[in-house]
């Protein structure tokens, strides 16, 4: 067997040689969160937090993103997470992890969506907070 038909079998079996990348779709006219943002979970270490958006399109790749401090005047941290977006399905629920938080400490938040360009979604929700045990 010929080196290049090694592979190209191997190629064909992995799925290499046909995996796709899922197109840009349009953006939202007017992306929103529909629900949320909520806790999920709270520990003494770590926090994590979901909302759920309409469809906002674009990149197929994009990062649910978390600003929080606790100062609410001073969000200076940041935490982010990817996902891929289903262009076939008309929300998207965005979960965020916060880690290396103080137990007993109030943080305060807000979340937004980014593009994997870093071009933001437009939406940014109100501060919101939660207390570690």
């Amino acid at each position: 067997m010929s080196r290049a038909f090694a592979i190209l079998a191997i190629s064909i079996l992995s799925g290499n040689l046909f995996a796709q990348v899922s197109p840009t779709t349009p953006e939202a006219s007017q992306v929103r969160i529909i629900e949320g943002p909520r806790i999920e979970l709270v520990k003494e270490y770590l926090t994590i937090i979901s909302w759920t958006t309409n469809n906002p399109g674009g990149s197929p790749v994009h990062f649910g993103v978390v600003h929080y401090g606790a100062d609410p005047n001073r969000l200076i941290e940041t935490a982010k997470s990817p996902i891929r977006l289903n262009p076939d399905h008309p929300s998207t629920i965005f979960r965020v992890r916060l880690d290396n938080l103080k137990p007993q400490t109030t943080y305060y938040y807000t979340v937004d969506s980014i593009q994997a360009s870093g071009k933001s979604d437009g939406v940014k929700s109100s501060v919101n907070h939660f207390t570690t045990p």
